[in-house]
């Protein structure tokens, strides 16, 4: 079953200016485990490092699904949490479910747009709860 793991690479950046920096960076891999989670980012970044490279950080999200679209404005990742209202068949009253998107967008707007657009077919009730910019530099 594949899940998202939340990553951080920690890695000497070569600046604009030319100066190495050692950055840590935020990434999202989806994987099965954390051995491959590891080897995929670490292939992931060996053709922008040149040096000292390490996985600092990895685990699991409670992501459920990725709205990414090949449009090459979108350069940042919104975590979409949406609602879905159900009625709990033992108790008959109404629950919320929280689920947990990532959404590729350009900005705020763009993001609740494209989730909105994802979730058009969904036959349940649904509403977004909250939409907040993510530091995720890629997905993997």
């Amino acid at each position: 079953m594949m899940k998202y793991f939340e990553t951080g690479v920690r890695y000497d950046k070569t600046l604009e200016n030319g100066v190495i920096k050692p950055v840590t960076e935020l990434f999202l891999v989806s994987a099965v485990s954390f051995t491959e989670c590891e080897k995929i980012i670490t292939e992931a970044m060996q053709p922008f490092v040149s040096g000292y490279l390490e996985v600092v950080k990895e685990s699991i999200t409670r992501i459920a699904d990725i709205v990414d679209q090949d449009d090459a404005t979108a350069d940042r990742y919104y975590l979409v949490k949406f609602n879905f209202n159900t009625i709990d068949e033992v108790t008959a009253k109404e629950k919320k479910t929280a689920v947990l998107h990532l959404v590729h967008a350009r900005d705020f707007d763009d993001a609740k747009k494209r989730a909105t657009e994802h979730m058009s077919d969904t036959m349940a009730d649904w509403e977004i709860d909250t939409i907040k910019e993510t530091k995720y530099l890629d997905v993997y």
